[in-house]
Order: C-alpha cells, then structure tokens, then sequence
C-alpha cells in the first residue's frame, strides 16, 4: 500500500515544472459541498444570515485551497439568483476561522433537470409524480444543481439541458427484465422527450488573461438506487459519454444544445472537464469515467491526499476489497458498498500543462480534519499553466 502511494506522488511531483520563467499558473477545482435542501428555498434562507455552520464550513475549505476556478454541485438553482449572491457575501467574503476571504467576481448558474416534472411514470411504478419521474431525481426544480464561480470573466454559455437521450447514438437504454423486448424500460413516447442529463451539461468559455478555456461542467446521476434494469447506471455512463464525444473530433456532429447549434468542441480548443461524475474507473457500480480519462488530449494529473489512504484504512470493510488506489479516492462513503471512491474530477487537456493537483483531506492529526465532515465529497484541485 505504502509503495502504491508512494509512487502516485512521484508521479505528481514529476508534473511539477519549475516556474522561473513561467505565467502564473490558475487553480481549477470541483467540490460537491452537499449545499442541497430539501424543499425549495430553504438554501436561500440558510444562506441569508452569515450562521449556517455547513454554510461556513464549506466557506472554510473554499478559503483554505483557494481556487480562481470553482465548480460547485449540488448547489440548489436558484432562479433569482439570491442564494448564490447570499452565499459570496454572506460566506466567501467573510474569513472562517483564520481563513483569508475569497473574492469571485464572476458566477454562472443556469436551470437543471431535477426535479422538473416530466409527467411521465419514469421509474414505472404505477404512479406520476415525484422526485424519480421527474426528468432528473428531486424533489424541486433546480434541487442538486451547479454553480460556478471564477476570478476570470466567464462568457456565452453553451447549455445542454434539453439534449434527449435517445439522441445519442448507441444510447444505453435500460431494458425491462419482465418483458421480451429490448431496450424497452421506457416506452417509445416516455423517450420522445427524456432528456439524457440528469442535471445539465455547461460548456463555459473562460477568459483567462486573452486565452480561452472550455469549462465543461456535469453531474450525472449515480449509478445507483434503482433495479435491475440499470437505469440511473446506464444513464451515468451515457452522461459522461457526452463529453467524451463532445471533446473527441469527428465524434461530436449530432449533438445539439439549447439553442439548436450543433457539433461538438472546436478541435484544438483548450479545455477542462470538471465536476462529479460519480464514477470510479476501477471500483463501484460505474466505470464511465474511463470514457472522459481516455478521451483525446486529456491528461489525469491523478490528484490524492494521505487522509484518503487513512479514511480506507481506518473505516476497512468494502475499502478493503477495492483494486483502485486509495490515495486518489475523492468520495467518503464509508465501509459499506461501494466504500471510498474516485469519483470527483478537474481533468485538462492539452497544451494545458498541469504542474500539481490535490484533494483537500486532511489527516486525522491535522487540525483541519474538522472540515472533513463537510460533505460526503472532498474539493479536488488542479494547477494548470494556461
């Protein structure tokens, strides 16, 4: 184990270049910080007073790794935007616990799936309405959605929120296992208008000092809390597929996004694939992530923490049973199935150069352990020379 580690880090350290002559590098970084609520409106409130200690919390870890890049999941979409502007003000600009206040001037978020209802029996179970035949599980609209927020301008979003499944080719549809037919756990009417992502896919075109970086933002749904016919597993690898055909040239043709313009990524455009993809690419119920890790120019800075290595040691169980490497794990899930998994990502793509990358998971002897019960996910980070 110890070796495993060990190498791992002399990997990273080998990325490191020496900077005497070199611009500034710019911190990428994704942190799902669990900023969800369970009814409408309630983040709104928690964040309108400067007292929410998961609020602070995840203040804290942002002010502690300071990132000019940040993707946030599962930030509730507020369509008045208060809770976004409450969370700078309130949060990021007030210093938690000795920790310097960070600034963003520039904030995208934009409507999800979840929790829009698609008046459909989704998850076919006799019934309509609810979080699972909504076009992504919530229990509101805009429950579990994206924020992100940057020190450099941000321009013209490119949104898919409205891309349909059965619109990708070669879609992973589920099967139901009670019938004969293929393919058929949606009837043909349910996938004339079931939208492939769970949340939505953004392509954000940061302006970095002259120089343009596709900010390729997701969340698919976890492969996981459905049956045997693998809906929400299906549809987690189809998720990330999208970027990899969106990012792959000659592959991305017959994508469309809001607006109806179609084709993916320009060939040779600089960009970088961040969020939580809820995937492992060796342990868990999804292997997807090898479809974004594997993609064209795409470069996995294999960022890690030693309060990774701790957490899987410690807590044992399914940890114990995994091939994946320990040090990488982004997710603390505990000792139960699936255990510790990689599932967070800031992947760039060359000629963006990355010269070091992290997991903020501090060990238990740190003094900042205390932030580790923020969220179930840990913030990843990344430099890159842009």
């Amino acid at each position: 184990m110890k070796r495993a580690v060990l190498a791992v880090a002399a990997v990273i350290a080998a990325l490191v270049v020496p900077a005497a002559d070199a611009a500034e590098p710019v911190r990428f970084a994704t942190f799902n910080a669990s900023l969800n609520r369970a009814a409408e409106g309630e983040l709104l409130a928690d964040l309108s007073t400067p007292d929410d200690p998961q609020a602070r919390q995840v203040a804290e870890v942002v002010q502690r790794v300071r990132p000019d890049v940040l993707v946030l999941n599962e930030f509730d979409y507020d369509r008045t935007g208060g809770a976004v502007g409450a969370f700078l003000a309130n949060y990021l600009a007030i210093g938690q616990n000795g920790a310097a206040p960070i600034d963003y001037p520039y904030a995208y978020t934009a409507p999800v799936n979840t929790g829009v209802p698609s008046g459909m029996d989704l998850d076919n179970d006799g019934t309509v309405g609810g979080a699972n035949d909504a076009y992504g599980f919530g229990q509101f609209p805009g429950q579990y959605g994206m924020l992100v927020l940057s020190k450099y301008p941000i321009g013209q979003a490119r949104t898919f929120q409205l891309f349909r499944w059965v619109d990708l080719p070669g879609a992973r549809l589920p099967d139901d296992p009670a019938t004969p037919q293929p393919a058929d756990w949606y009837s043909p009417q349910e996938l004339e208008s079931l939208r492939l992502s769970s949340k939505s896919h953004w392509d954000l075109p940061i302006d970095v000092d002259g120089r343009t970086v596709h900010l390729l933002v997701s969340h698919p749904t976890p492969p996981a809390f459905d049956g045997p016919e693998d809906r929400n597993g299906l549809r987690n690898q189809d998720e990330i597929r999208f970027w990899a055909d969106y990012v792959t040239p000659g592959r991305g043709g017959y994508l469309y996004d809001d607006a109806g313009v179609r084709g993916g990524l320009e060939p040779g455009a600089r960009f970088v694939i961040a969020g939580d993809q809820n995937s492992d690419p060796v342990d868990g119920d999804s292997t997807g992530a090898n479809q974004i890790l594997h993609a064209p120019r795409v470069i996995d800075p294999r960022p890690g923490s030693a309060g990774a290595v701790e957490a899987g040691t410690t807590q044992g169980g399914a940890n114990a049973d995994q091939r994946g490497n320990p040090f990488l794990d982004t997710g603390d899930f505990g000792d139960e199935a699936p255990g510790n998994l990689r599932v967070d990502y800031v992947l760039p793509a060359a000629p963006l150069i990355p010269l070091r990358a992290g997991v903020f998971w501090p060990t238990s002897q740190d003094p900042l352990a205390r932030l580790n019960t923020t969220s179930d996910h840990h913030l990843v980070w990344t430099d890159l020379l842009v």
